[in-house]
Parts: structure tokens; C-alpha cells; sequence
């Protein structure tokens, strides 16, 4: 008698059941490692946008308020508290706030608002919501 050739069904069951559970760990570290890189993106972003505030105090003697947003650092602030010696190319480059890893506005809270005459650089992280545990904020990464 000749041996034939070929797979059994439970042989080709067991080849895609290791397929499977090998493709289940590296998606799950690769998308562990996607989830680190957002939240480094964001705080990365926070770090920029905090140099970006200094140098405006620096050159006017204090941070935007709360209404005029992070946008005081890419267009000279009319309304408000207006700045004696903005610069002329703002404070930021490009002509737009950058966003955070998920690409949601980053929330600015101004002197105004925090009372301590400094200021809070918010993202509210995966989730979108505010005050959740996946929140980020520029007081806690300082």
C-alpha cells in the first residue's frame, strides 16, 4: 500500500490555530507600542507648546488668558489683555496650533482661570472625555 500525501483536517486546524494565537501577541504589542507613541506624541506637543508660552511671557510680561486660547501664539491676541511686544512671527511655527496624538485641540486654561498666575495645557487623551484617567496635563508631566 502506498502512503498518500498530504495534511489531515486536524493538522491544517492546529497550523491555524498557532497562526492565530501568533498573530494575537504581536497585534497586541504592536498596538500596545501605537497607544505608548500617542501618549509620548502629546506630551512631546505640551513640552512645545509650554517653550512657546514662555518665550510670549517673556517678550509681554504674561501668559494669554483663558479666552484667548493657544491661538495667542500663532496670531497676536485684539481682545483681551493685548501683548506690548509680540512677535512678528508668533510664537509657534507653522500657522497652526499643533494637536495631540489623537488629533483633538489641546485645552489651554490661562492665569485667569487657574488662580497660581500660571497656566494648564490639557488633552483629553483616547477617550475624548474630561477628567478621565487617560487625561494629560502639562502640571503633571512637568
Amino acid at each position: 500500500m502506498r502512503a498518500q500525501g498530504g495534511f489531515t483536517l486536524i493538522e491544517i486546524m492546529v497550523v491555524l490555530l498557532i497562526i492565530a494565537g501568533l498573530a494575537y501577541i504581536v497585534g497586541t504589542n504592536v498596538i500596545g507600542r501605537f497607544g505608548e507613541a500617542k501618549i509620548e506624541e502629546t506630551k512631546i506637543q505640551i513640552k512645545n507648546i509650554e517653550s512657546a508660552l514662555k518665550l510670549f511671557k517673556l517678550d509681554n510680561g504674561f501668559y494669554p488668558e483663558t479666552q484667548q486660547g493657544l491661538m495667542a501664539l500663532i496670531q497676536r491676541p485684539t481682545s483681551g489683555r493685548e501683548p506690548c511686544c509680540y512677535s512678528r512671527s508668533g510664537y509657534l511655527e507653522g500657522d497652526k496650533v499643533p494637536l495631540d496624538g489623537w488629533k483633538s485641540e489641546f485645552i489651554y486654561i490661562g492665569p485667569d482661570q487657574t488662580g497660581d498666575g500660571t497656566y494648564e495645557i490639557m488633552s483629553l487623551g483616547e477617550d475624548a472625555v474630561q477628567q478621565t484617567e487617560d487625561d494629560i496635563s502639562s502640571r503633571a508631566i512637568r
